[in-house]
């Protein structure tokens, strides 16, 4: 399997990658708030190859399978990424060295922020949760849906709803 044209990356991301910061409880956190960063692209499964030479690529993350049938979906398979070492190491070093060209290099712009903070720590202390809040506003301003959550909608199966 050969290796992509960074270029090509960077151009395939601004149509379908996503830069997330999720912001959750956690029960056993002193400040009983988690903060998780992800990127991520997903496609209907008979593009699985694409997203292996992504990976390869990039040289970082995971492939998973993902079934949507009680939607009535065909089934997905999901690059992500997640490990702060992959971000600060290779995912945010590609993207400054092949920068996004559409509206999602400002929602790469917050997530770099972001991950700065978490591989500062910053994440684990109460007064800078905000920091993380504000940050996630920026982004949801950026996104397609000014929503909590979205799902995709399209690459349903002829009986899907």
């Amino acid at each position: 399997m050969s290796k992509l044209d960074p270029h090509y990356i960077s151009g395939f991301v601004d149509g379908e990658g996503c830069f997330a910061i999720c912001i959750g409880t956690h029960r056993t956190l002193k400040t009983k708030t988690e903060v998780k960063l992800e990127f991520e692209i997903e496609l209907v499964e008979d593009d699985r190859a694409i997203l292996e030479r992504i990976r390869k690529t990039l040289g970082c993350g995971n492939i998973y399978t993902l079934k949507y049938e009680r939607y009535g979906w065909r089934p997905h398979v999901k690059y992500k990424v997640q490990k702060i070492s992959d971000f600060t190491e290779k995912l945010i070093p590609f993207f400054r060295l092949y920068p996004l060209q559409a509206k999602k290099k400002h929602s790469f712009k917050i997530f770099a922020k972001a991950v700065e903070l978490v591989a500062n720590k910053k994440h684990l202390d109460h007064k800078n949760l905000y920091r993380f809040f504000k940050l996630q506003q920026q982004m949801r301003q950026n996104s397609k849906k000014r929503t909590l959550t979205a799902r995709v909608r399209e690459n349903r199966l002829p009986s899907g709803v």
